[in-house]
């Protein structure tokens, strides 16, 4: 992907003027410039807003070695570059603030940092234009609303007893919903729906589909937005895929499609019994194929696995279909060929959507480049095979822990090409050392199970 320049002699080009101008109209008095680090975790630098005008021609420095799997502290000067698309005035901030998502640069060099995560989807992006394809995203991601207690922090006590697109008086948390709503959309946001989950206290709220980099930009927007909006009414909002034991966890589920230059949908063939064309089967194909190695990227937490269990609604199975929600990967109903897609149910919300992005774009363009052809759809419950089934069906599991998924990673080039050598070497590592501090520790579950009986 290209980014448009700026003025030649270093000056602002038109985009860059037109955000000055807002910004003035505005009268904003800070900008928050904020990028991602590799866990996916949102930072910020904030700066006056008579700064903004600096900030695009020359960028604002910060220390990188303070941000997670970034630089060593010898070689710690970064540089971050607002992308003008992405002004947004925040709406809890009494229009007084505002922000811009930034790339990172490295100063050594003067190019992107190869360690931000933005980088990386911007490289899967390029990989597709080569391939003569753009890349569309719209991920469901759902999350929970929680109780504060009298100290402010989170608990688990849920803010209604709501189930499944139930209404008030069950779902109370509707008006935190409906002013959500209204903050995304004051922020961009264009919302096709929302509604209570299958769990107490569980929600999801979509938006429209968009290009894939903005789309992971959305995600990242998203979490704050429902983080903050949510506070403002004593609630805590978490994207931890499973904070309650044995009921359904969130996940995000993620549809994916390819458009030729010309803007037809390249998933989309009406004579295929399916209307999937060639390229759309290869492409899921190359998901399935690697599957285990992407879990660890977009399911990436030890959490995450507990959410990836069967009975509970989340796929576990690496398979896909037409019809259920059992597989992995499920063909939804399009109403018109340009909305001809393919929804990958496993990532979960606690994931970085620029590497969760990557990881996927590149696995189903590995597919496409290999000629993959993908396995008949299993259109009964996989959650009723029995393991002799499933083996004769030729199902595989995906991996039922965090460490499973980071030897699937180390075995699978493609997905570590997608992250690229940095962030794949500090993913790893961090997420190693995450899974160690689990399995040292001795859970509440264990001491309650065995202290007295043993």
């Amino acid at each position: 992907m290209t980014d448009e320049p700026a003025a030649a002699d270093g000056g602002l080009g038109t985009k860059e003027q037109a955000v000055i101008d807002e910004i003035e109209d505005k009268e904003i008095d800070f900008l928050r410039l904020q990028f991602t680090d590799i866990l996916g975790t949102v930072k910020n630098v904030a700066v006056p807003a008579t700064q903004a005008e600096k900030a695009f021609t020359e960028g604002i420095y910060f220390d990188g070695s303070s941000i997670e799997g970034f630089v060593r502290i010898q070689e710690s000067d970064m540089r971050l570059k607002p992308d003008p698309d992405t002004f947004a005035v925040l709406p809890w901030r009494d229009g007084k603030s505002a922000r811009l998502i930034c790339d990172v640069i490295d100063t050594s060099t003067g190019e992107p940092f190869e360690g931000d995560p933005r980088y990386v989807l911007k490289d899967a992006l390029d990989r597709a234009e080569e391939m003569g394809y753009t890349v569309n995203v719209a991920p469901e991601p759902e999350f929970f609303l929680f109780e504060e207690d009298e100290d402010g922090r989170a608990t688990t006590e849920t803010a209604d007893a709501g189930g499944y697109f139930d209404l008030a008086p069950k779902d109370l948390a509707s008006d935190v919903r409906r002013d959500i709503i209204y903050g995304l959309e004051q922020m961009g946001f264009e919302i096709e729906a929302s509604h209570h989950e299958v769990a107490e206290g569980q929600h999801e709220i979509n938006f429209e589909y968009d290009d894939a980099l903005t789309t992971a930009d959305n995600v990242g927007t998203f979490r704050t937005v429902v983080r903050a909006i949510a506070a403002q009414h004593d609630l805590h909002a978490t994207f931890m895929p499973k904070p309650i034991p044995r009921i359904n966890g969130s996940g995000m589920h993620t549809h994916l499609s390819l458009f030729e230059e010309d803007g037809t949908n390249a998933f989309h063939d009406e004579d295929d019994e399916f209307n999937l064309s060639g390229t759309a089967h290869s492409f899921l194909a190359g998901i399935l194929e690697h599957a285990p190695a992407i879990t660890a990227v977009t399911n990436p937490t030890v959490n995450s696995y507990k959410r990836l269990v069967p009975g509970y609604e989340a796929p576990v199975y690496v398979a896909w279909s037409d019809r259920n929600r059992s597989a992995l990967i499920r063909k939804p109903a399009a109403r018109i060929p340009a909305a001809s897609r393919v929804e990958a149910r496993f990532p979960d919300p606690s994931c970085n959507p620029y590497l969760a992005f990557a990881a996927l774009i590149h696995a189903g363009l590995d597919g496409i480049d290999q000629g993959l052809e993908a396995p008949d759809p299993i259109r009964e419950n996989i959650y009723e095979f029995d393991e002799e089934k499933r083996e004769e069906y030729g199902i595989d599991t995906l991996p039922g822990n965090l460490g499973e998924a980071l030897d699937a990673l180390e075995a699978d080039e493609v997905v570590q090409d997608a992250l690229g050598e940095h962030i794949y070497e500090k993913f790893h590592e961090a997420k190693s050392y995450e899974y160690d501090e689990f399995r040292v520790d001795v859970s509440q579950w264990e001491l309650d199970q065995y202290l007295e009986t043993f």
